[in-house]
């Protein structure tokens, strides 16, 4: 395992925890709501109560986020707030994987 203070500063790769407080965060920012308990299961229609045009708007704030592109396929998977941070979680850990190389 290579040391933190190693890595150069943006390849870092964030945790779950500080990903899903970075949602939260881009979601209240968006529409005005705080969503205290964003766990893994809320459904971004029904749960947290986005539409079609909340979503792009939110995935496109986590896009310039996390320095990220999502693909219309990646779009077509996300139904969950725990899918979304899989995403996130999946293209953060292969950006810093081509930046290490």
């Amino acid at each position: 395992m290579i040391p933190r203070s190693f890595l150069p500063r943006r390849a870092v790769v964030m945790d779950r925890d500080k990903i899903r407080s970075t949602i939260a965060d881009i979601i209240e920012n968006d529409l005005g709501v705080r969503h205290q308990d964003l766990n893994d299961e809320i459904t971004l229609r029904d749960g947290l109560g986005l539409d079609s045009v909340d979503i792009v708007s939110v995935i496109s704030q986590v896009e310039r986020q996390f320095k990220i592109r999502l693909s219309q396929a990646d779009l077509e998977q996300i139904s969950t707030v725990g899918q979304v941070l899989d995403l996130i979680v999946s293209r953060t850990s292969d950006q810093f994987k081509s930046e290490a190389a």
